[in-house]
């Protein structure tokens, strides 16, 4: 191959590459993601199924969204969970204990556990039912932290919205049986003690702020998916949790 040959070869090469699709389901390489593989690889976690159907939510949570974010995402975090843990103590516990002791020493378990982790509390917080206003204890308790539930969807807002790149929102019960508002990146979460600094505390309330949750119908636009989200958020569920974590 003479020079001019080689230098049309390497440009053409270099081209190729700029112009391969991108997956853009596939955000972050901690993710792994094989979306041909919608068998789960058998293990001590399990893929919990969806309690309504998953065009229930629409028009503010569309089907295919839905169909994806469950049957592939959150499948794919199970299936290497799975695999991450055999041969590890990890392979016993349930998951909340392989959240309260995963280390960064242990980064496909603790992207995986907790992508596990959170998407399983996540889906219990939807409900075609949802939205309105929260009442009971966690509506009593947002009003005295935060001033009103107005006020209190505006910082939660804010720091869903701020939240730079991929990760979560969470209104969580500190250890003095106190409300707040935090965000965590990846699939980190506010129970992750050996992992996220201050503040730590049990969630009642997440939102999934990674691009694969709302892509598909809002594009870029995290605002628009965020409220959205109110109309579709188990108030019922969060009573629920704040009880069990004040107790």
């Amino acid at each position: 191959m003479n020079k001019r040959n080689f230098l049309r070869t390497g440009l053409f090469v270099t081209a190729a590459s700029l112009f391969k699709p991108r997956n853009l389901w596939a955000e972050s390489p901690l993710e792994q993601m094989d979306f041909n593989e919608e068998d789960q690889t058998p293990g001590p976690f399990t893929l919990p199924a969806l309690a309504f159907a998953t065009d229930a939510l629409e028009p503010h949570f569309d089907k295919m969204t839905m169909e994806i974010h469950h049957d592939r995402h959150h499948n794919a975090y199970v299936t290497n969970l799975n695999k991450a843990v055999v041969g590890t103590p990890f392979a016993t516990m349930s998951i909340e204990q392989v959240i309260a002791n995963v280390t960064s020493k242990d980064p496909l378990i603790r992207n995986n556990g907790g992508g596990h982790f959170n998407h399983t509390l996540f889906w219990t917080l939807l409900s075609p039912q949802g939205g309105g206003t929260p009442s009971g204890n966690v509506g009593a308790a947002i009003t005295a932290k935060f001033g009103s539930f107005d006020k209190f969807k505006e910082a939660f807002t804010t720091e869903a919205t701020s939240r730079f790149g991929s990760g979560w929102a969470w209104l969580s019960v500190n250890s003095k049986g106190e409300l707040f508002i935090s965000s965590t990146p990846n699939q980190d979460n506010p129970l992750m003690s050996k992992i996220v600094k201050k503040p730590l505390g049990k969630p009642v309330l997440a939102l999934d702020v990674w691009e694969h949750a709302y892509y598909l119908k809002y594009q870029n636009k995290r605002a628009d998916y965020i409220k959205a989200f109110w109309n579709v958020l188990n108030w019922a569920e969060v009573e629920k949790r704040y009880n069990a974590a004040k107790a």
